[in-house]
Formats: structure tokens, sequence, C-alpha cells
């Protein structure tokens, strides 16, 4: 799920919430019928169904479940398959 405010991703059970803080500044959300979020040139876009390598930087463990935050702010981080280009 893609929003203003950041993105979920999953790796197997566990959901990583990617905040728009912990993504690159040159990279702007898109609203539309598939939000994304898209770099200034257009060359990358992340929306529902990306693959994007992330680092977890945070976890807090609940009785039931594990919450994440992760970035994808850093050097060989973001997307590795963009769907649209399948």
């Amino acid at each position: 799920m893609v929003n203003k405010m950041g993105f979920f991703a999953e790796a197997g059970p566990v959901q990583i919430f990617v905040s728009n803080h912990l993504i690159p500044d040159d990279m702007e959300f898109q609203s539309g019928d598939a939000p994304n979020y898209t770099t200034s040139d257009g060359s990358v876009k992340i929306q529902k169904d990306s693959e994007v390598r992330l680092k977890i930087i945070g976890t807090r463990v609940d009785a039931t479940e594990i919450f994440c935050i992760g970035t994808i702010k850093d050097d060989f981080l973001g997307v590795v398959n963009d769907p649209t280009t399948i």
C-alpha cells in the first residue's frame, strides 16, 4: 500500500512501514488511480507490487505481531523490480 505518509512493504509475515521521511528527497508522492512515489525525472517509481530493497531500522514486538520501520534512504536501496516493466 502506498499513501502520502509512506508505503508498506512485506517480507514474509512481517509488514514494514517506510515513512516519507525515510524515502530519498528526490522522490515525490503522486496521487491518482495508482498512488506512487516517483523521482523528478520519472525514471524510478514505487507503487503497489513494486519490489524494493530496504533496510529495517526499528522493530516493535506485540503479543501477536511484529511491526518494523524501514528506510530506502541509503546506498544500494530502492526499487529492484518495477511491475510496469514486466
